[in-house]
């Protein structure tokens, strides 16, 4: 397993003005998807769509109080995102499951609404659409990429955080049942070394990426360190979501986007 330290691309303040709303569009016949969307202050360079863990739901609705987050890793740091320059969606569970997806992120309609929250967050802006999806998330994320080529509107590149490699009572998949070797876009595979959730080692994050044998592009972040957990290791406050080095992490995963290429090569 290869280290990557890349160096910061820009600071990560989270002064930078963002606006926020929530939109609700339609995909699958019969169904809509919600998804807040956070824009930049300057002319975004590209669009970044967030899949959460667990079962997915994060209760989207229009009267959403603005700045509201959970303690997801990626609701967390959602702000740092859209602060260096791109559309940040975070979308919410499909009005078919609103309550959770279990068994259902590795479906052909799973990537069928990941298609329509591309084309969403396209019309918004021109440039790269990339899924950033983290511990159950990177299911969601890897299927989008297995399933739909740039030139079918999938997206331009994924980032895997956390990555599920185990199955648990919840849910038999895992990025591992994926069909990693179909993807032909680039693949950041995020880890902690000392992520101590059951479902995500990172001693997995090498197997995903020689999976991912198609890939035009494709590396590993390991980290170490951050600050003492606060939550089980499988929730957010702990290395398995990055816990105390949320920024570099963030600014790591931005400069690895914004060095690939648009475009699977």
């Amino acid at each position: 397993m290869c280290l990557m330290r890349l160096a910061l691309l820009v600071g990560l303040s989270t002064s930078a003005m963002a606006a926020e709303h929530v939109t609700t569009f339609p995909s699958r016949p019969g169904v809509t998807l919600s998804m807040l969307v956070i824009t930049p202050e300057a002319a975004p360079q590209g669009s970044l769509l967030i899949y959460v863990g667990g079962g997915g739901a994060i209760g989207l609705r229009p009267d959403r109080n603005p700045g509201q987050r959970g303690g997801n890793f990626l609701f967390r740091v959602a702000d740092q995102l859209a602060a260096t320059g791109y559309v940040v969606g975070i979308l919410d569970n499909p009005s078919d499951s609103p309550s959770a997806v279990w068994n259902q992120r590795s479906s052909e309609s799973h990537a069928q609404d990941s298609l329509a929250a591309l084309k969403a967050l396209r019309s918004l802006a021109a440039g790269p659409a990339w899924i950033i999806g983290t511990s159950m998330g990177t299911v969601s994320a890897a299927n989008a990429a297995a399933r739909l080529s740039p030139a079918q509107g999938g997206p331009d590149g994924i980032v895997l955080t956390s990555s599920i490699s185990a199955t648990s009572r919840n849910t038999n998949e895992t990025v591992l049942t994926v069909p990693l070797d179909n993807i032909r876009v680039p693949v950041l595979v995020v880890a902690h070394q000392d992520d101590a959730c059951f479902a995500s080692p990172a001693a997995a994050a090498q197997r995903i990426r020689d999976e991912a044998q198609g890939a035009p592009r494709s590396a590993i972040l390991l980290y170490k360190g951050g600050k003492p957990p606060e939550s089980g290791p499988c929730e957010p406050f702990a290395p398995h979501g990055f816990f105390g080095i949320e920024a570099q992490v963030v600014a790591d995963i931005i400069n690895w986007i914004t060095a690939a290429p648009s475009k699977s090569e």
